[in-house]
C-alpha cells in the first residue's frame, strides 16, 4: 500500500501576497484598519463623505504604493536590518562580525579556567 505524500516545496520560502513580502503584510493590514477605524470616526463625527471617502482612498493608495516600494527595495528582513543599523551609535559601528564571533569561545575559555 503505498501512499502518495505531497512534498511541500515552499517551507523555506516567505509568505507573500500581490509583491509583498513578510511582514509588509502585516503593515499593509494594520494601515487598512487604521483607515477605516478612521473612516469610522470621521463618518460619526459629521464629516462630509465628499471629504472623507476621496481622503481615505488616496491615503489607501499612498499606503500601498509605500509598501510595495519598501518591499522591493528592502526584501523580507531588511528592513528591519536597515532600521537596526540606523538605531546603532556612530562610535559602537563596526564593519565586519569578527570582533564578536570570538567572543563566545573567549567566555567559554575563561569560564572553563575559573573552574579549575
Amino acid at each position: 500500500m503505498g501512499l502518495i505524500y505531497q512534498i511541500n516545496k515552499g517551507i523555506g520560502k516567505p509568505v507573500s501576497f500581490k509583491g509583498l513580502q513578510g511582514g509588509y503584510i502585516v503593515y499593509l493590514a494594520v494601515g487598512l484598519v487604521l483607515l477605516l477605524l478612521g473612516f469610522t470616526i470621521g463618518y460619526i463625527s459629521g464629516m462630509s463623505l465628499y471629504v472623507l471617502v476621496p481622503s481615505v482612498l488616496v491615503l489607501g493608495s499612498a499606503l500601498v504604493w509605500v509598501l510595495g516600494r519598501l518591499s522591493k527595495r528592502f526584501g523580507v528582513h531588511g528592513l528591519g536590518k536597515f532600521m537596526a543599523r540606523r538605531g546603532v551609535p556612530a562610535y559602537l559601528r563596526f564593519s565586519s562580525r569578527r570582533v564578536f564571533t570570538g567572543l563566545r569561545v573567549a567566555s567559554g575559555n575563561q569560564e572553563r579556567q575559573a573552574e579549575r
